[in-house]
């Protein structure tokens, strides 16, 4: 029996799937030789290996993808290009007091940057009267809804319709009183369409910052509550937010739209990535992200850019309530791609 019969009875068969991982390769510029050899070493005879990567190297549909491939480059280099840009501005988030109008426009909404705004929830009545006893006085037997059962479930945010409960409020402020630290149970900004009408009077206490936010526009804000170590993930949003910070304090990274390049976006705005103790083998281009951190007190509201990654840590019993109704077009889901896990 010659060589080329005694290949073809032990050769492999070509698939699909090695065809996707042979083009895979060669677009990300490894060796066609050594990928030969791979071919090779897992049942491919020499003739088939080596006719499927010259197939591969004169397909008019590699070269078309690498095209594509060159164009993405050179957007990777616009947002390199920002992401040093960013760098320039230092590590820190600003705290601005009582921001005009225009000097938030001009220097952090249109220009996508975070800041702390000091100052302009003086006049909250709910900075004078909300605590857990307040709550329970007077929405003790509304029903709310909350995030349940989050401690059992490492993906409870992609899962969150899945932890959805129906509870007494008042119930639901006994545990936050009583649970000192857990991430198990959080009333979000997910609750919102039952929680909105359960808890209506609570907005009166609220003010809508006009020199930022249209209230003409229907959006009162969300309402987040719950006890210290509730862990909110790294994830971005699809608008600009405020978070206005009302009971207790919050524990903040944040990480430029343009990082998505290293925060491992595996599917929609969600990655793996785990802010409280960053695993730099499994994610080591998490070494070169620029992460600023911050805490946000009572009385100070953060503003964040669309697209930027934050992971957030209640580090006491907290109360948060959220923008999006900006006086100026927040629109950014609209044309936000949909895609699956990457």
């Amino acid at each position: 029996m010659n060589q080329s019969v005694a290949e073809a009875i032990a050769s492999q068969t070509m698939t699909d799937d090695w065809r996707r991982w042979l083009a895979e390769n060669l677009l990300l510029g490894n060796d066609p030789h050594q990928l030969f050899g791979v071919l090779v070493d897992n049942g491919f005879s020499t003739t088939d290996a080596r006719q499927e990567v010259e197939r591969a190297l004169s397909s008019p549909y590699l070269a078309g993808a690498q095209r594509l491939k060159n164009r993405l480059a050179k957007r990777d280099w616009v947002l390199a290009c920002q992401r040093k840009l960013n760098r320039q501005r230092g590590s820190e988030v600003p705290r601005r007091e009582r921001l005009s109008t225009e000097e938030f426009f001009e220097h952090y909404y249109s220009a996508a940057r975070p800041v702390i705004i000091t100052g302009m929830m003086d006049d909250w009545p709910a900075m004078r009267k909300w605590n857990l006893d307040y709550f329970r006085s007077y929405w003790a037997a509304r029903e709310v809804e909350v995030q349940f059962g989050r401690n059992g479930d490492p993906y409870y945010e992609l899962n969150k319709i899945a932890h959805k409960r129906v509870m007494k409020f008042g119930e639901f402020v006994d545990l936050v009183r009583d649970a000192g630290r857990t991430n198990d149970f959080y009333m979000t900004a997910t609750n919102d369409s039952l929680n909105r009408r359960a808890l209506t009077e609570l907005w009166d206490d609220i003010v809508q910052v006009p020199a930022y936010l249209d209230g003409s526009r229907g959006a009162q804000g969300f309402l987040w509550l719950g006890p210290a170590g509730t862990i909110t993930p790294f994830h971005h949003d699809l608008t600009n937010n405020f978070m206005a910070q009302v009971i207790g304090r919050k524990r903040l990274l944040l990480m430029p739209s343009c990082e998505i390049a290293s925060v491992y976006n595996h599917s929609h705005c969600f990655t793996h990535v785990d802010g409280r103790e960053v695993d730099y083998t499994r994610f080591p281009a998490m070494r070169d992200a620029q992460v600023l951190e911050c805490t946000l007190n009572p009385g100070e509201i953060l503003f964040l850019p669309v697209g930027c990654w934050h992971f957030v840590e209640g580090l006491d019993v907290s109360c948060t309530v959220s923008f999006t109704n900006f006086r100026w077009d927040n629109d950014y889901s609209s044309f936000y791609p949909t895609l699956q896990e990457f």
